[in-house]
């Protein structure tokens, strides 16, 4: 019970962050985190999917509550960017013992494929333009958060141990 509870709490927590994190981006850059090209800097919190199976629920909900309760977010991201955010982070878990040098590198590259196929989609539905072109606008935001901001704070918490301190 006590495992399931911190499970959820977890789960919980990382949802909230998610939120916050993203309106705070919104708020102080507006549209960097909604629009066709973007750098969702709450992205990087994918990485504790790397020391937690937690966070595949906490950053799907957190995804869903934002583009649910921002007004410029269209009904189809509601369930597309929902599931881009859920495969990228299953499949980041899943991933977790894999490593180049250190880093997850193939798991910090799933957002960027599933929000690159998924979003990318999306906004050639909603938008136009070819859907290459979005994919790659895509890509090229998911990676660059992953790889810079989320590797910061991949390494953060594996070499300081908080991973055992947090989640364990």
């Amino acid at each position: 019970m006590k495992k399931e509870i911190r499970f959820i709490a977890h789960a919980a927590i990382i949802a909230a962050l998610y939120v916050v994190l993203t309106y705070a981006q919104d708020f102080i850059l507006p549209n960097s985190a909604s629009f066709a090209i973007q750098m969702r800097l709450s992205e990087m919190l994918c990485v504790l999917a790397f020391f937690t199976p937690a966070a595949i629920p906490g950053l799907s909900l957190g995804c869903l509550i934002f583009n649910l309760s921002y007004a410029g977010a269209l009904p189809l991201d509601w369930a597309v960017g929902t599931l881009a955010t859920y495969l990228a982070v299953q499949a980041m878990w899943l991933m977790r013992g894999i490593r180049f040098k250190g880093l997850p590198l193939a798991g910090l590259l799933m957002p960027a494929l599933t929000n690159a196929i998924l979003v990318g989609w999306e906004l050639t539905v909603y938008i136009g333009d070819a859907f290459l072109l979005n994919a790659l606008f895509v890509a090229i935001g998911e990676a660059a958060v992953l790889l810079i901001f989320g590797s910061i704070l991949y390494f953060a918490i594996s070499k300081r141990g908080l991973d055992a301190k947090l989640f364990h």
